[in-house]
């Protein structure tokens, strides 16, 4: 389904009762995220900010829920669009024996030119009002966390292209405001406007660039997906939507955007001016990600919509809206990888805790020795899967989107001494476990059920079983620096224990990782996860995240080998923070994401003003226990 303009997809989301109008005043400093971190953590509706001291209304959390992103996509359930690519590969794929298959292909071929691009002539819907002196601040853009930079505009679709080629690249980079025309643009060194913008820099060019924000749905999808270079992001969104996208010409740049978006930010970046100081920023890892030197985007014009909306995005601790997200990469991109890259594949699952890069779930047919570690391999080694910290890899009947099923099925099949792989890449620049920026460990989990050439001891291994708690007052008595143990899964056949640590010395998690595993209480456990003191281990989904973002497995990963063939051996993973007096780590470590005090206070008081119903308490009051002293950089 096509939408005509964001406008019509908020009368979607009004019909369907998937959004709430809110009429009181909201400052988009600060009070817009407090309200929308409550209700984006219990998937509670699209909400349309209608008063926010400026002349736009402000929609946010729009495709935060499963339904949601399914209507933004224009389908009813996410693996319509899986079956869909794979009928088309195989279509287009499959041979072709005589003329008659031949001719069969021309309406599928007929199909696929419908979903091209065109660019129209005249102006479109976006620029039916055009800005005398443009400025950037008449719009409600948010600053979203205490320590953020300033305002930021969350949901940019910028539109970059090869000076040589003119081949295009629509993708999504944050875009700090730091005057009515000056904007910073935060590509990360892996993407592809930062290659546009070195090709500029080596012609001496000013490189043009333009910004679209609203219109249908299914661009601000297209600007995150994950595609091939080369291939037109409008082209993906044109078989989503099943009608291509019409594009109009910039009034001052050289650059085309979608003829009914609401807003368009025209521009430039001069490659020989100096980068500018952006951030911080409270980004989807749930942490800061911290200020760096960007390039500085120069505001030439802004066109927008009669009754345009702006659209904006929280990002933070999940779930957040972009889970939502990373869960349509995840269905829609299985077909391709299935397809193209690992056919084994059955099923895959990019778990919310994760945020995106930190954690794959993949779910093979497997067939003969060594096949997950060639799936690992694969994965690693195409687009922006690079990024991935861990990968599991499990086969068999499990059902990967259960997380007590497919904890359940790893904890079973996992020999740590065996079956963990721990190699280094290239990681996201978000990660800030990583040693070096953008440089990391990473590992892999061979939970598929093994075949004789995979057990360890000639096939005659066999664990003991997992103990259904430990003692934990008693391991508390002979360790002072264990603060809390959860062995809640023990219960339940997960041979997993969590612990909290008050770390005081140079390699002491390594050093207590030894003597736990010594002790009765662990001998038959596999894997234990330390956390730091702060952090409420009772709450396992905050636990995983907080330890997925901590942990540079190659670094962090403490195996401990079985004594023989008979007995379990063990790994434990250190996820807790780094520094420099205890683990020799030399970056700034940066805080987690929380609302002031003030601000949930003042939101407390106006909540029976906004129409959302029963009251939800603010999930920062938890996170503010465990924020470390300082801003944006946690203080050593």
């Amino acid at each position: 389904m096509a939408y005509k303009n964001l406008q019509h997809f908020i009368e979607t989301l009004e019909k369907n009762n998937q959004l709430v109008r809110i009429k009181e005043y909201v400052n988009p400093e600060l009070e817009v995220t407090e309200i929308t971190d409550r209700v984006s953590k219990v998937y509670g509706p699209a909400l349309l900010f209608e008063n926010t001291g400026t002349d736009f209304p402000l929609l946010i959390n729009s495709m935060g829920n499963y339904e949601r992103m399914c209507m933004a996509l224009g389908i009813n359930h996410m693996d319509e669009i899986t079956h869909d690519i794979e009928a088309l590969f195989k279509t287009l794929t499959g041979p072709k024996e005589g003329l008659l298959d031949k001719l069969k292909m021309l309406p599928k071929l007929g199909q696929i030119a419908s979903w091209m691009p065109k660019v129209v002539s005249g102006r479109g819907e976006c620029q039916e009002v055009v800005m005398t002196n443009p400025d950037i601040t008449k719009f409600p853009v948010l600053k979203c966390w205490p320590e953020d930079g300033g305002p930021f505009i969350t949901l940019p679709v910028i539109h970059t292209k090869d000076p040589i080629t003119g081949i295009r690249n629509v993708g999504m980079y944050r875009m700090q405001i730091f005057g009515p025309q000056l904007t910073a643009l935060h590509w990360h060194k892996h993407k592809v406007s930062a290659r546009h913008f070195n090709e500029y820099k080596k012609l001496g060019q000013k490189m043009p660039v333009a910004v679209a924000l609203g219109g249908d749905p299914v661009y601000t999808y297209a600007a995150t997906a994950p595609l091939p270079d080369g291939i037109d992001e409008y082209m993906l969104a044109g078989f989503l939507r099943k009608k291509k996208v019409e594009l109009v010409q910039c009034l001052t740049q050289d650059v085309q955007v979608p003829a009914d978006a609401d807003i368009i930010i025209e521009g430039y970046v001069d490659p020989e001016e100096d980068f500018i100081w952006e951030g911080p920023f409270g980004d989807h890892t749930g942490y800061y990600s911290l200020a760096d030197w960007y390039p500085r985007f120069h505001i030439t014009c802004i066109t927008h919509r009669k009754n345009a909306v702006y659209p904006a995005t929280i990002v933070g601790i999940p779930p957040q809206e972009d889970a939502w997200i990373g869960k349509a990469t995840e269905r829609i991109f299985l077909a391709p990888i299935k397809m193209t890259m690992v056919p084994e594949i059955v099923d895959m699952v990019l778990p919310m805790e994760g945020v995106f890069h930190n954690l794959v779930i993949v779910k093979i047919k497997k067939s003969y020795p060594g096949q997950a570690l060639k799936v690992m391999n694969s994965m690693w080694g195409a687009g922006q899967m690079m990024f991935t910290k861990m990968i599991i890899v499990v086969d068999g009947d499990v059902n990967i989107h259960d997380n007590a099923a497919v904890a359940k099925y790893i904890s079973a099949n996992v020999d740590p001494e065996s079956d963990i792989l721990f190699t280094q890449g290239p990681m996201d620049v978000l990660d800030h476990s990583c040693s070096k920026m953008a440089f990391g460990g990473k590992m892999g989990i061979d939970a598929t059920q093994k075949l004789p050439e995979e057990l360890r001891g000639n096939g005659e291994f066999a664990s003991k079983a997992t103990p259904d708690s430990i003692n934990k007052e008693e391991v508390k008595a002979n360790f002072s620096e264990i603060i809390d143990i959860n062995d809640a899964l023990l219960k339940i056949g997960i041979s997993l224990v969590i612990v909290s640590v008050e770390k005081n010395r140079k390699g002491h998690i390594e050093e207590l990782n030894k003597q736990l595993f010594n002790t009765a209480p662990f001998k038959n456990v596999k894997v234990v996860l330390y956390l730091e003191h702060t952090i409420d281990i009772s709450d396992i989904a905050d636990a995983v995240w907080r330890f997925s973002n901590n942990v540079d497995p190659r670094r962090d990963g403490f195996i401990i080998k079985a004594e023989n063939n008979h007995e379990t051996s063990h790994v434990g993973l250190d996820g807790t923070r780094k520094t420099k007096e205890f683990d020799g780590f030399e970056r700034d470590w940066p805080n987690i994401l929380a609302s002031t005090t003030e601000t949930i206070e003042h939101i407390d008081k106006l909540w029976d003003k906004l129409g959302l119903g029963k009251f939800i308490t603010s999930p920062s009051l938890k996170y503010q226990k465990q924020l470390y002293k300082g801003g944006a950089v946690a203080e050593e």
